[in-house]
């Protein structure tokens, strides 16, 4: 189907979730949205049955059946946990498939605590712009770890998801006006006259580096799309990455990959540094504030990390200097995940600091230490990656410009 068949059908809308408890609200629902003019798939993610006031599309058993339970073992269980585990599992894998035969166009859940947490798991198939929403009795609790990097729309439900009342109904309506309207507003397609996407990381000690390269590759009519690197900025480019928006990575700064190595605030964790390698696409990469990782206030800083170098970037923002054990750990990780690369990369090893506060009058400055870390990229890298050492600061226009040079000739070569 193409875009502009796509665009004449009538939307349809996926809506998910536990009909065995919380049918009376999900067929409410379904009437919103048939209201509204569309199609509605359901899929029933409620193992102890489902709902006969509306047409089910896709049972809780064809969802067991997508993992190693069977739906009689999850009944039986009385481990909620695993329940709830293994029907986020199976509706992903189900919702998946369904993507591939372009068979709806957004998806809407709704539920209690095991209810959404099955329906966020159920959407992380869904890539980044096509609309999710989950209306939620613990949508304004922290639920970043279950929303990832997905862009869900969390509504509080207000009152709990267990029959109709005129505040439920108000705000299922809402919802389901919601969703629907966000099917209808067209898609961006293309940056205005845009050659190409790139991908960049970035760090308050790197913004100065990432200025001026988003400044040369918009010149050259590149789109630029800089990612925080605090942690979800890096799951978030990672999963762009896979989900094929970026047509190249320049990634500055690769300072997560130390918090996830010393337990700091700024982990994205363990697939960090791995999108761009197992798509192909090509990727010029900084160890951009691997001098540092990250912590809250100093009080929270771990107990075995007291002694060590630490520097108050902002009251509530704790940084420590990594050292060289530390280093030769992130450049021997740096070197594993590059080498499986399918596509170009190269790495730029800016020598003069890397990062704001390790330049010469940084509180951080310990060539030294660099030193391990590069010493170690360049030993534990494949010869065929090439590893370009520029005797400039990081922030220093002079790198900037060499990065998005290698970044161009990749692109165009």
């Amino acid at each position: 189907m193409n875009e502009e068949q796509s665009d004449i059908r009538p939307k349809t809308i996926l809506m998910l979730g536990c009909f065995d408890s919380k049918g009376e609200d999900f067929q409410y629902l379904y009437d919103c949205l048939l209201e509204q003019g569309v199609a509605v798939i359901t899929l029933n993610t409620g193992v102890m049955g489902s709902s006969a006031q509306f047409p089910v599309t896709i049972t809780a058993e064809s969802i067991a059946e997508e993992t190693d339970w069977s739906i009689e073992a999850l009944r039986e269980t009385k481990d909620r946990g695993v329940v709830i585990e293994k029907m986020g599992e199976g509706a992903a894998k189900i919702i998946a498939d369904l993507l591939a035969k372009q068979k709806f166009d957004a998806a809407i859940g709704m539920g209690g605590g095991g209810g959404t947490y099955i329906a966020l798991s159920a959407m992380q198939a869904i890539p980044i712009g096509i609309p999710k929403l989950c209306l939620s009795t613990i949508a304004t609790k922290d639920l970043s770890r279950q929303v990832g990097a997905k862009d869900i729309l969390l509504m509080p439900s207000v009152v709990d998801v267990a029959g109709l009342n005129k505040i439920s109904q108000t705000l299922i309506r809402q919802a389901a006006g919601a969703i629907v309207g966000m099917t209808l507003v067209s898609k961006v397609t293309k940056w205005k006259n845009s050659v190409g996407t790139i991908a960049v990381s970035m760090f308050g000690n790197t913004t100065t580096c990432v200025e001026i390269c988003s400044s040369l590759l918009r010149e050259r009519g590149y789109e630029v799309l800089a990612f925080h690197a605090v942690g979800v900025g890096g799951k978030t480019m990672e999963s762009l990455v896979r989900d094929g928006f970026f047509d190249a990575v320049l990634d500055i700064t690769t300072t997560e990959l130390a918090d996830d190595l010393c337990d700091g605030i700024c982990s994205a964790g363990p697939d960090r540094l791995t999108a761009a390698a197992q798509v192909g696409i090509p990727q010029v990469v900084v160890p951009g504030c691997l001098d540092m990782v990250n912590y809250g206030h100093l009080d929270t800083v771990p107990t075995r990390y007291k002694s060590r170098q630490l520097y108050s970037w902002a009251p509530d923002v704790t940084l420590m200097r990594t050292n060289e054990a530390e280093n030769r750990t992130l450049g021997d990780s740096m070197a594993q995940k590059l080498n499986k690369s399918k596509g170009e990369v190269a790495i730029l090893l800016p020598l003069r600091g890397i990062s704001k506060v390790s330049s010469e009058e940084g509180v951080f400055y310990a060539p030294s230490v660099d030193q391990v870390l590069f010493s170690t990229i360049k030993e534990r890298i494949d010869p065929s990656i090439p590893v370009f050492e520029i005797d400039a600061h990081i922030n220093d226009e002079l790198f900037a410009r060499e990065a998005v040079r290698i970044l161009l000739e990749m692109l165009n070569g």
